[in-house]
């Protein structure tokens, strides 16, 4: 029986195979060669510790999609709970609304953002109204997080409605028979039946804020993430050795991040379990 299967599972998996390495496995080694081929050789992966511009660049990248991340999670639960639990007029349309970022790309997310914090945005129209200044933070970090935010949130949230729709509502019950407060409940029944969805929500919604291009595209004028300094290496200096070698870094860091919150995840399931 087994080598009756063996042929149809060489069919089945030939196709895989070449899509695999047509579209994973030769360009990542094609920009490994190209990140190797400088004079530095393959030194030049670490060019980003000796070049203040490439590391500060990094270290920004990673604090910005962590504080995102964290705030995503914060939002995402208390919201993505109170819709799962309660049903109230307007809801299908509230959910609706909270998703409906996941529609825009990222250049539209940062043109609305410009629109709230831009120099002509109405942030500043009515701060010059009410206090002789205008205040624009759209071109900022401030800008940047909240446009990262924007579409980081419904990510988020439909993760935790689906996690608290399979919810065991007998595990609170039990836990305020026996005296357990509000709190006490969240923390010690309602977290840890969240815990591996808020994990895989947040290792997703992390990958995604680091390798976010066109909303730090439409507003990183002031400000350095390591997308747009590898966008300007590769467009603007045709330093390609430079780009290979910080993309590999972008896409090793965000590896390792997915890497760490897979075995975090993979133990609270084994605990919930």
């Amino acid at each position: 029986m087994a080598h009756r299967e063996t042929p149809y599972l060489l069919i089945l998996g030939l196709p895989a195979f070449i899509v695999f390495t047509a579209f994973f496995i030769l360009p990542l080694a094609k920009l490994v060669a190209i990140g190797s081929s400088g004079p530095n050789g393959a030194a030049e992966y670490l060019i980003f510790l000796t070049t203040p511009r490439y590391l500060a660049s990094l270290i920004s990248t990673v604090l910005l999609s962590a504080g995102v991340t964290l705030v995503a999670l914060l939002v995402s639960s208390i919201s993505g709970i109170f819709l799962e639990r309660n049903r109230f007029s307007g809801r299908g349309l509230l959910i609706s609304i909270l998703t409906f970022p996941l529609a825009f790309p990222g250049v539209v997310i940062g043109f609305l953002v410009i629109m709230i914090g831009g120099r002509q945005g109405l942030v500043g129209v009515v701060s010059r109204a009410l206090t002789g200044d205008r205040w624009v933070f759209a071109y900022s970090m401030l800008g940047l997080f909240i446009g990262y935010l924007y579409f980081s949130i419904p990510r988020v949230i439909l993760t935790i409605m689906a996690a608290t729709e399979k919810f065991d509502v007998s595990l609170e019950e039990a836990a305020r028979s026996l005296g357990a407060g509000r709190w006490q409940v969240i923390k010690d029944v309602i977290i840890p039946q969240l815990y591996p969805s808020l994990i895989a929500s947040g290792a997703i919604c992390f990958a995604t804020a680091m390798g976010a291009f066109g909303t730090a595209f439409t507003l990183a004028t002031n400000i350095d993430v390591l997308p747009m300094v590898i966008y300007t290496e590769f467009t603007l200096n045709a330093n390609l050795v430079t780009a290979a070698s910080l993309s590999l870094v972008l896409g090793l860091v965000t590896w390792i991040a997915l890497y760490i919150s897979r075995s975090f995840a993979g133990s609270g399931v084994a605990a919930a379990g």
